[in-house]
């Protein structure tokens, strides 16, 4: 019989999880605050918090020297673009997986696991050499390409796993009824599976959103990304913490927007099938 909790743990618990929730986000906010700094004031010691002389002139300067909605919008097509190539690719495994196992599946997947403890940089040369014959460096196309099969073995694992919870009989009854096996996943399998799939959904966007490696190494200016615009404000001769923080506040601001008005769909599909 689980124990009453008692008001003190309530409200322990409470701070606690308060302390941390500020603690986490305490580098965005301080991001945000910095990005309406004068350059002087951002760069102060001891640091300024509130008390300065509020300005958007960082963010002027930021549009001005390259257009936001250029890289916004390769940043949009290319996380879309990988995360629905990536699940027309993963449903079909992860069903495989789940409801038609073979003897070597789970070492299958612990493989394709252990392929994103690789460093990155180990396989950059290659990549970007076949890339290059392929003529794929900076394209929308390319960038696409590697941020699926990057992210790839998270997504069949999270959709195998909320595969697994769904019962096997309800797919032999719709056998029984004569559906085909694509019919089986479009119209059985998926509906049941909308909450894990669409948390899949989301995760894997900013997975793709938020992938700086391969989109500030194979990207220039064509398919540059927000991860690249970035970049853009360091130079030789040191970093403009202020534009800095308004670029990264700029490119964080869409995620950011996204996932607060998705987290009752991204909390129930992280939580699909725990409780039977």
């Amino acid at each position: 019989m689980a124990r009453a909790v008692t008001p003190q743990r309530k409200l322990l618990n409470t701070v606690l999880a308060w302390a941390v929730a500020l603690l986490l986000f305490f580098p965005i906010l301080w991001t945000f605050l910095t990005s309406f700094k004068p350059e002087p004031i951002a760069v102060a010691s001891p640091p300024q918090f509130l008390f300065f002389d509020w300005t958007v002139k960082n963010y002027v300067d930021v549009q001005n020297q390259r257009n936001y909605f250029d890289y916004f919008w390769n940043s949009v097509i290319i996380s879309l673009g990988s995360t629905i190539l990536g699940l027309a690719v993963a449903v079909p495994a992860a069903w495989s997986m789940a409801f038609v196992p073979g003897s070597k599946t789970r070492d299958l997947l612990m493989w394709m696991l252990s392929t994103k403890m690789m460093p990155a940089v180990g396989v950059l040369v290659p990549i970007y050499l076949i890339f290059k014959t392929l003529g794929l460096l900076d394209s929308r196309i390319g960038l696409t390409l590697i941020l699926t099969l990057i992210n790839l073995p998270i997504i069949v694992w999270m959709l195998y796993t909320y595969f697994k919870e769904i019962p096997g009989e309800i797919l032999e009854a719709a056998r029984m009824d004569g559906a085909s096996l694509m019919s089986e996943i479009l119209y059985v399998l998926t509906p049941m599976a909308v909450p894990g799939i669409a948390s899949t959904f989301l995760l894997n966007v900013i997975m793709a959103w938020n992938e700086a490696f391969w989109t500030i190494n194979l990207t220039v200016t064509d398919a540059a990304p927000l991860t690249k615009f970035i970049s853009g404000f360091s130079s030789p001769q040191g970093l403009f913490y202020a534009k800095l923080s308004a670029a990264s506040t700029m490119a964080i601001a869409p995620i950011l927007i996204m996932g607060w008005f998705s987290q009752r769909q991204l909390v129930r599909g992280l939580t699909f099938g725990a409780v039977k």
